[in-house]
């Protein structure tokens, strides 16, 4: 999978935006501190953000940024396709006719990588940042998990 520090980091920085901004602007250099991440870094993922209308910003000294929508209504998936961010668990190149070997074949486990990259997006398209803030992302994943039965008819 191929999720960057520029995923990451855009993450992170809008959690701490939803966290701390509460709808007032954020000096970027702020954000920057508590999250451990570069300020120049940061304004570059913040262009980006503010191009894809998931934040706001103002100048001046009592300026910096805001999120547009409440956290509940800003998915993760969005954070991550904003930055340019590209989730790929297979190593062919979409919509190309040539397949993970450099041939025209596909990999035997490509379905697998594929289906895999799939219920990522799928994930990440169900968490919004209010479930980060509120600490409800532990276990969402569980939802689809394959009980015991699953497991003891795999085996017979």
């Amino acid at each position: 999978m191929k999720l960057t520090t520029k995923g990451r980091y855009a993450v992170s920085a809008m959690a701490d935006l939803a966290a701390t901004g509460r709808g007032a602007p954020m000096a970027l250099s702020d954000v920057a501190l508590r999250q451990g991440i570069s300020l120049s870094y940061l304004e570059q993922l913040f262009a980006k953000l503010k191009r894809s209308g998931l934040v706001e910003s103002a100048r001046g000294a009592a300026g910096g940024y805001w999120l547009v929508n409440a956290p509940a209504d800003i998915r993760i998936a969005d954070i991550i396709a904003a930055v340019d961010e590209e989730i790929r668990t297979t190593a062919c190149a979409s919509r190309s006719s040539l397949g993970c070997q450099g041939t025209t074949t596909r990999c035997l486990t490509h379905d697998l990588w594929d289906e895999l990259g799939r219920q990522i997006e799928i994930f990440l398209n169900a968490v919004s940042l209010e479930d980060i803030l509120q600490k409800r992302v532990l276990g969402m994943a569980a939802v689809n998990a394959p009980n015991e039965q699953t497991y003891k008819g795999a085996a017979e």
